[in-house]
């Protein structure tokens, strides 16, 4: 389908902030992830520096471990009720400079560079009847909606979409954006708003009204929205708004969270196509557990680190590295930078689900060209065992020899033709990927 912008014609990859540093990543933390992202990974597709929640909130991680959130806390804000960094945590910021400096500092590494926000406008603001930038001088009161709110974060009222200037408070907030040369937006409270069960997508005015916002500001900016599950029947909607949705709520290192992802890319496999990503949410890799404090290694194994990212890029995933990038251990490493695996996220189509079961799993997807058809082979059960598929559910033709790779060693294995079988031995969890030509 045709995409809504250029933003996204293949999936964004790139980091986020939040698996490491919670909600208190400083100025100094994020430039030094760039320019380690821009030394070591850019070359390999990963391009994308984006800074997670409450990047405006001076008292940001005051009351972890007791609370996540501050409530009714006091947001760094302009005379417009539009969110500014925190300038002790962002000292570029200041003077009314916003991210611009920063954000020039992550384009001139060659980067581009993301923010986070929650829909709809501070409470703060409402409370107090501040201005919003529009020429039919409304104030914040006059547009939000009291009784759509957030189930985890107070720090704003959702925007009732029928009131006069509603549509401009979206507007100025996103042509600040431009000004400051945001390239990325992830979107929370949004693509479920599951504070209200019984009405999943209650949102859907919003989404609409921010993707206008983001055509008016003239500024290409990916659309990411979270959190999951995603709705499936509102999948037009997405496609039609948005460039990522999360089809998950925040995926952490748990194999359960992972085994459970496959059943989601089932039901999501249809969906994703140029500019229209369902999101499988960040990777739990290397130095993760917000923060210093917290720090730990991913709980995933080998073998699962290898099977998330084998899943994530055959289904075409959007890719966001949740370690602390500074801290990265060579296995990692070398995770992130095997390009033959990462060119699935931008030479492949037609991804599909082939089988699975309790215990075992099956993709299929194919180079834009012809000329490649990639097969992952997955072991989703407790014991060492061999996984299979048959070549005639890969569309081979039939009469040619075709060259089976193994991706993750970079190794051709043998030759094969239609009407045989791919057969691989994997331990519990383990995973295959292979590219025939």
């Amino acid at each position: 389908m045709k995409t809504k912008n250029n933003a996204a014609l293949t999936p964004p990859m790139g980091w986020n902030s939040y698996d490491y540093y919670n909600v208190g990543v400083n100025e100094k933390q994020v430039r030094e992830n760039a320019l380690y992202m821009a030394e070591n990974l850019k070359q390999f597709g990963w391009e994308y520096i984006v800074i997670d929640a409450q990047w405006s909130d001076p008292n940001a991680l005051s009351l972890v471990p007791e609370s996540q959130y501050v409530p009714f806390t006091h947001l760094c804000l302009d005379e417009y009720s539009r969110q500014i960094p925190d300038p002790n945590r962002f000292p570029s910021s200041a003077g009314g400079k916003g991210f611009k400096p920063l954000s020039d500092y992550i384009h001139s590494l060659g980067l581009k560079f993301g923010i986070h926000i929650m829909r709809g406008i501070p409470r703060f603001c409402a409370h107090n009847h501040t201005p919003v930038l529009s020429k039919k001088k409304i104030t914040a009161d006059k547009i939000a909606n009291p009784f759509s709110v957030s189930k985890w974060n107070g720090d704003m009222y959702g925007i009732d979409m029928s009131k006069e200037g509603s549509q401009d408070y979206y507007d100025s907030i996103f042509a600040l954006y431009a000004e400051w040369g945001v390239d990325f937006v992830k979107v929370d409270d949004i693509c479920n708003t599951n504070m209200y069960p019984a009405v999943p997508y209650s949102a859907e005015k919003e989404i609409e009204a921010i993707a206008k916002a983001i055509k008016n500001s003239g500024r290409q900016m990916v659309l990411s929205l979270s959190p999951g599950p995603a709705v499936i029947e509102k999948a037009w909607h997405l496609k039609k708004y948005a460039n990522m949705w999360r089809i998950t709520d925040d995926f952490w290192d748990e194999w359960r969270l992972l085994k459970a992802m496959f059943e989601r890319c089932e039901v999501w496999q249809a969906h994703t196509g140029e500019g229209c990503w369902p999101d499988c949410d960040m990777l739990p890799l290397g130095k993760i557990g917000w923060g210093f404090k917290n720090e730990r290694t991913t709980g995933f194994t080998s073998e699962e680190q290898k099977t998330m990212i084998s899943l994530w890029c055959i289904f075409r995933s959007p890719l966001m590295i949740g370690a602390e990038l500074t801290k990265l251990d060579d296995f990692t490493k070398s995770l992130l930078t095997n390009s033959e695996v990462l060119e699935l996220e931008k030479n492949c189509k037609n991804s599909e689900q082939i089988f699975r079961n309790e215990e075992s799993c099956a993709w299929k997807s194919f180079s834009l060209d012809g000329k490649k058809t990639y097969t992952a082979l997955f072991n989703l059960g407790e014991k060492e065992a061999e996984i299979s598929v048959k070549t005639d559910e890969l569309k081979l033709e039939s009469g040619k020899s075709y060259t089976l790779r193994d991706l993750w060693k970079g190794a051709d294995i043998k030759k094969t033709a239609a009407g045989q079988e791919i057969s691989v031995l994997l331990p519990p969890h383990g995973c295959a990927l292979f590219s025939l030509s």
